[in-house]
């Protein structure tokens, strides 16, 4: 496998190198750091709709920070639906956060300065559509 020149992709390989599986570990860190999201998730089905927002995120972060071919459009169009739902919009930027540290945590020592200044780029930059998105 080569590895991504994009440092956001790159911690994405490498993460995926070390587990299988993301959502449990995004999931418990969320639910650690912002315990009011427990009760935002249905009992029943909640691991597939969780599975399938993280999938849609990280598609969105990864065009986000790369080619920026449309599907990074989808984090404008998740503000307006999140905010449908009452979902507070810094809960709705700390997702973003949530998954940086999660991936932090998982490439350890392989977590470089220039992925950690790109991830910092990154995060600014989704605050930045958030801040300017009508509320």
């Amino acid at each position: 496998m080569t590895a991504s020149a994009n440092p956001i992709e790159r911690s994405f390989e490498i993460a995926a190198l070390r587990c299988d599986d993301l959502a449990p570990l995004v999931y418990r860190r969320l639910h650690a750091e912002h315990p009011e999201t427990v009760t935002m998730f249905r009992t029943e089905g909640s691991e597939l709709v969780k599975g399938s927002m993280l999938a849609l995120t990280i598609e969105a972060m990864l065009d986000f920070a790369g080619p920026r071919t449309g599907h990074f459009r989808i984090i404008e169009c998740e503000i307006s639906s999140h905010d449908a739902y009452g979902t507070p919009r810094e809960l709705f930027i700390a997702f973003f956060r949530v998954i940086a540290g999660t991936l932090r945590e998982a490439l350890g020592a392989d977590w470089s300065a220039e992925i950690d200044a790109a991830w910092r780029n990154l995060l600014e930059e989704i605050e930045d559509v958030v801040a300017r998105s009508e509320g």
